[in-house]
């Protein structure tokens, strides 16, 4: 007898969903895992597509882009680009061409743990943060504040417990390191501390890198093991759009690739601003910018581990700020998808932004419609999806947590439906129409499939207006900052071993106390 039938006689309908609710459920049986194929949401025909990447090609073979570092012009002139009259790198179709046929492909992008490891190609999804939120949303206070080290680190601890979250990009700065040499490395050892999921940040020096760099190698054990395995990466925006190149992020570009570390070739134009109010010609710059950081990458370090990354931006027209939450935003990004689906690319762009200030019902809305659509197009790398808000100026902790439980409803939705003759149920209801009780609560195919085809949210509320009632009213935001508190208080796992976060200590300046990673920070250990 197996375990369910044991269940259903014994302990009766109810008994034994709950009992198979609170089982341990392998990943691989999971109603949700990392990596759901997407791609059943398509705002561009395939004519559309085609015109999109012909327009790039002709842009960056007639208008190219300005200031390019020596480097660069360097590396892509001895492939066949060439400098313009005005000074303009040009990429000619031929090169962007064989560079497409070339490039990394079906990589993985590690974790120190490699349960935590990704597949981002064809139209796998993963969900992530990121973002440079200056400012942290305090719930309780109804308030913003700055932003510092302690808080990203606490960023890190808490989506290393959220098993929809399945990986840790820099998502705010540190308001209280000084200069951009701390900030950096700092940036970078707060989030391993905190978690053994992917990291992704950001240097604004190739100095920066090369530090970064030395404290990777300690981490994994030798130069070696971390070239085997780069678990972080870095996202560099190379390029100012409209098509100019960022200078100082192009050197740290150069350096982080040579160095083994994966690169996200970011740009980040905003629709109506600095790319073409026309969401299409938005797209067509995207494409474009983003198709010159790859043959560049490829100039300098063939075979680079890139991920391909257009992430356009829209304005609100009425008065020229960001807005992150529009249904437009969503439209843009899921475009976006499909152009690298086009090129077979493994494409990362943002989504599940918000202009809410707070996790209120304009957030609800705004998440669910940017980050649901979105992952539907089949984008590999869905960034800043937990946690952002005020159109990426604000970071709410809390946030983190009501987001993951959105993120596994939309991961479902991704997932879709699968049809089998098992699925498609047709002894199940001949049985229960003709032999069973006139129900399916209490089928073996009900008790089955409890944890493998449904998803459950740990804070959203199920529950009657009766049961809501009498248990009191709880709410969304209070059971967040509770589950915050507890895991803050509680969670505080050793990533960075004593004995390597001494020789980091040693040669590099680490503001985040050691007492606060082993004892805990007094705001939650009070």
């Amino acid at each position: 007898m197996t375990l369910i039938d044991d269940l259903s006689k014994r302990r009766g309908g109810r008994e034994a969903r709950k009992a198979l609710r609170s089982r341990v459920v392998p990943m691989s049986e999971a109603a949700v895992r990392p990596g759901m194929t997407g791609g059943q949401y398509k705002p561009l025909k395939d004519g559309d597509m085609q015109r999109i990447h012909e327009t790039a090609l002709k842009l960056l073979e007639t208008v190219g882009l300005g200031t390019p570092i020596p480097s660069c012009v360097e590396a892509v002139t001895a492939r066949g680009g060439f400098l313009n009259d005005r000074g303009r790198l040009c990429i000619p179709r031929s090169l962007v061409e064989d560079i497409l046929g070339s490039c990394a492909r079906n990589f993985v992008l590690c974790a120190r743990d490699p349960q935590h490891d990704m597949e981002p190609s064809g139209n796998k999804v993963y969900f992530g943060t990121a973002g440079a939120a200056v400012h942290v949303a305090e719930i309780e206070t109804n308030s913003y504040r700055e932003s510092y080290l302690a808080d990203l680190y606490d960023a890190a601890r808490i989506v290393d417990t959220c098993e929809h979250i399945h990986f840790f990009q820099r998502c705010l700065t540190a308001r209280d390191m000084l200069n951009g040499h701390d900030l950096d490395i700092n940036t970078l050892y707060a989030s391993l501390a905190g978690t053994n999921k992917h990291v992704g940040t950001s240097m604004v020096e190739p100095q920066h890198v090369d530090e970064c760099l030395q404290i990777l190698h300690y981490v994994a054990g030798g130069e070696k093991k971390w070239r085997e395995r780069p678990f972080v990466s870095q996202s560099n925006c190379f390029v100012v759009p409209p098509l100019k190149f960022a200078e100082d992020a192009c050197r740290c570009l150069e350096v982080a690739a040579r160095g083994g570390m994966p690169v996200l070739l970011l740009s980040a134009a905003q629709a109506g601003a600095t790319s073409p109010a026309a969401l299409a010609g938005t797209v067509v710059q995207a494409v474009a910018e983003c198709l010159a950081g790859l043959v560049y990458i490829n100039c300098v370090v063939p075979g680079a581990i890139a991920i391909w990354g257009p992430w356009p931006f829209v304005s609100d027209l009425r008065t020229g700020a960001m807005s992150g939450g529009s249904g437009e935003q969503a439209l843009i990004t899921a475009a976006c998808g499909q152009m690298g689906h086009f090129y077979n690319l493994t494409v990362g762009s943002a989504s599940g932004m918000c202009d809410a200030k707070f996790p209120d019902v304009q957030a609800g809305y705004e998440k669910g419609v940017t980050a649901g659509i979105s992952a539907m197009a089949g984008v590999n790398l869905m960034y800043e999806m937990a946690g952002m808000h005020a159109s990426l100026l604000g970071f709410c902790l809390e946030s983190l947590l009501i987001d993951n439980d959105m993120l596994g409803s939309i991961n479902r939705n991704v997932r879709g439906i699968e049809v089998t003759d098992e699925t498609l149920s047709l002894d199940v209801i001949t049985d229960v129409c003709l032999e069973g009780p006139g129900h399916y609560l209490g089928s073996d195919q009900t008790l089955s499939m409890m944890q493998t085809e449904y998803v459950y949210p740990l804070l959203g509320n199920r529950m009657s207006p009766k049961e809501w009632n009498e248990a009191g009213k709880p709410d969304i935001l209070q059971k967040a900052i509770a589950k915050k508190k507890m895991i803050l208080s509680t969670y505080y796992p050793e990533y960075i071993p004593r004995d390597v976060d001494e020789i980091i200590r040693a040669k590099h300046d680490i503001r985040l106390p050691r007492e606060v990673m082993e004892l805990g920070d007094p705001r939650w250990s009070k």
